[in-house]
């Protein structure tokens, strides 16, 4: 009976819902209709609308994907403020490799030498990794044409030519970058000659330095630091030479023999800047070549020669 009732009673509500007519929704404003139209109007050509921002940045400050453009590369001035043209710019590596620390570009004012700034040049000398790599290729090729017999062959000659040369090496560079140049005012840097001279006079100079440099105040003088560290560095070997190897003979041929690297050093660095400027200028000259090329703008070959302005590359780079 209750069953019956329950029925009955759905029946009747879903017909009373049926012809009950379901509430409008409200009508729109006429300014909201009024805008509607007009805003479908002038974004039909863009439909779908864009999608608003939601960005971490304000509109217009977004960080720009794009590749920042590199620096310009630093000009290195002379002491009057003008820029030191490529041939006259000794780099801090040649090659980027070989230490050039001691040398100082044509023009430029270098800091004054004292005490405290040769130690720092003569650590920065001894020290640096290119060193280890040329006493590697130094103590290999001692061992090999078995420059010292008592020394021993292997990897023990190895061993012991490498130690030895180590200190020889550093004993040197303090010696003649640090304390004798300190105690006697003299500024053992290289000053290349440059430009303007013939190779033969430049050649002459280059060997020169091993016996003149200069003074603090810029006067020549011997070079009795230079000299005298090369010749201390074999006096202190023989306290860690077999005596067999102490000989004065045997020091008298290193000291030639360092003698010797000093003035094929000196040669490069007195003749590496007019290569490495002729190259840039080449490769300057292939690359604006290239844009004009590509831009379809004829190459003038009359143009005169690019100057050793303020566009000159840094000496770091050459």
């Amino acid at each position: 009976m209750r069953i019956r009732l329950l029925l009955a009673l759905c029946l009747a509500t879903s017909a009373l819902a049926q012809q009950t007519p379901l509430p409008d929704a409200p009508a729109p404003a006429p300014q909201l209709l009024l805008a509607a139209a007009s805003s479908s109007e002038t974004s039909s050509s863009t439909y779908p609308a864009d999608p608003p921002s939601y960005g971490l940045y304000p509109t217009g400050d977004e960080p720009s994907s794009a590749k920042p453009e590199p620096k310009a590369k630093p000009v290195v001035l002379d002491a009057d403020g003008k820029p030191i043209p490529l041939e006259l710019q000794q780099p801090q590596r040649i090659l980027g490799f070989m230490p050039n620390f001691r040398s100082v570009s044509g023009g430029s004012k270098p800091p004054p030498p004292g005490f405290r700034y040769n130690f720092k040049v003569a650590t920065r000398q001894a020290f640096d990794y290119s060193s280890f790599v040329f006493l590697a290729i130094t103590s290999a090729s001692a061992e090999g044409i078995d420059s010292h017999p008592v020394l021993g062959k292997g990897v023990p000659g190895f061993y012991a030519y490498t130690w030895r040369g180590f200190l020889d090496k550093t004993d040197g560079t303090y010696l003649s970058a640090w304390l004798l140049p300190s105690i006697l005012h003299e500024d053992t840097r290289f000053y290349a000659l440059g430009r303007g001279h013939s190779i033969p006079i430049r050649t002459l100079y280059v060997i020169s330095r091993q016996g003149v440099t200069r003074t603090y105040g810029g006067r020549q003088t011997p070079n009795i630091a230079g000299l005298g560290g090369k010749v201390l560095t074999q006096v202190i070997s023989r306290y860690y030479y077999p005596s067999g190897s102490s000989d004065f003979e045997v020091l008298a041929t290193k000291f030639g023999y360092s003698a010797m690297r000093d003035v094929i050093f000196s040669s490069i660095r007195e003749f590496y800047p007019d290569i490495a400027a002729h190259y840039i200028r080449r490769h300057r000259e292939k690359l604006a070549a290239r844009d004009a090329a590509l831009s379809g703008i004829p190459l003038a070959t009359n143009s005169p020669p690019e100057s050793s302005s303020a566009s000159e590359i840094s000496a770091a780079h050459l």
